[in-house]
């Protein structure tokens, strides 16, 4: 294991990505290779089917941006199901970064498994001190985990730092609606050991100061909760066989049934806001 992160959110998830239980109940659970909220057709849809539409989705908003042999930086990188997939699709030069040296050794061995192991790489870091030049990368991609940061402003300062001009920021992050009433996401924060979430006005506005123009926001919220309550199914279907075979321990299934279930009720409450930001380095 890597020395502890300046941030204590950072460290919190970080021990928590690499502990057995998380690591298994995302691997078995929550899309195998992909970990992160999917887009879904129906309410009863697999989560892998969903999982994987957002990344095709991702990549068609990306063609108009990126030529093969770029450079992407995929932050937040889990099992690096989305660096796999735009790696063969788009013919991208994938970095994955990623807190979780667990979920790293998961990543390679894939990456392994797929003969690209020569074509991918995979860092052990901190998408709050990013461990590159200025100007590394054409595309910087992420699903999901800046929720996890204390500190989103020096995440958005050091995406702007390491993105080429002209170069694109795509990402997804779950987070807190504009007009969200103060308190009512106390659960979910407690759980993540944070003080607040991102919000759209937020990452505008911290995107802005860092030389990045928005070019457009799709929101997808409803299938935030959507797939919070996907995950709370199959969590529930499948925990007398997780438990019983060791794999997930019932005291981490009870937190996470608790959790989930905040989720979706911030969901559809419309205290929370999801979708698809693409914003282009612009100096």
């Amino acid at each position: 294991m890597t020395e502890k992160y300046d941030s204590e959110a950072v460290n919190t998830a970080r021990d928590y990505y690499n502990s057995t239980d998380a690591d298994n109940f995302y691997f078995h659970v929550w899309g195998g290779e992909d970990l992160h909220v999917g887009l879904y057709k129906d309410d009863q849809e697999p989560i892998l089917d969903a999982s994987r539409r957002i990344v095709e989705h991702m990549g068609e908003l990306m063609k108009p941006y990126v030529q093969a042999g770029q450079k992407l930086l995929d932050l937040g990188s889990g099992f690096g199901g989305s660096g796999r997939y735009l790696h063969q699709a788009l013919g991208l030069d994938v970095t994955g970064l990623n807190l979780s040296e667990v979920e790293n050794d998961r990543n390679r061995g894939f990456n392994k498994d797929a003969g690209l192991e020569d074509r991918i790489t995979v860092v052990d870091g901190n998408f709050e001190e990013l461990p590159f030049e200025h100007g590394t990368f054409d595309v910087v991609f992420s699903q999901d985990s800046f929720l996890h940061s204390g500190n989103r402003e020096k995440v958005i300062e050091e995406v702007g730092r390491v993105l080429k001009p002209g170069g694109l920021f795509i990402f997804t992050d779950p987070m807190m609606a504009d007009d969200c009433p103060d308190g009512v996401l106390q659960p979910i924060l407690d759980r993540l050991h944070l003080d607040t979430l991102g919000s759209p006005g937020f990452y505008r506005d911290a995107c802005r100061r860092n030389g990045m123009e928005e070019v457009d926001f799709e929101d997808n919220t409803p299938h935030l909760p959507r797939h919070y309550g996907r995950v709370l199914e199959e969590t529930e279907r499948r925990e007398k066989e997780l438990v019983e075979k060791n794999l997930v321990s019932q005291e981490y299934i009870d937190r996470m049934k608790t959790g989930l279930k905040n989720w979706v009720n911030g969901g559809n409450s419309g205290y929370l806001t999801w979708g698809i930001f693409r914003f282009k380095k612009t100096q």
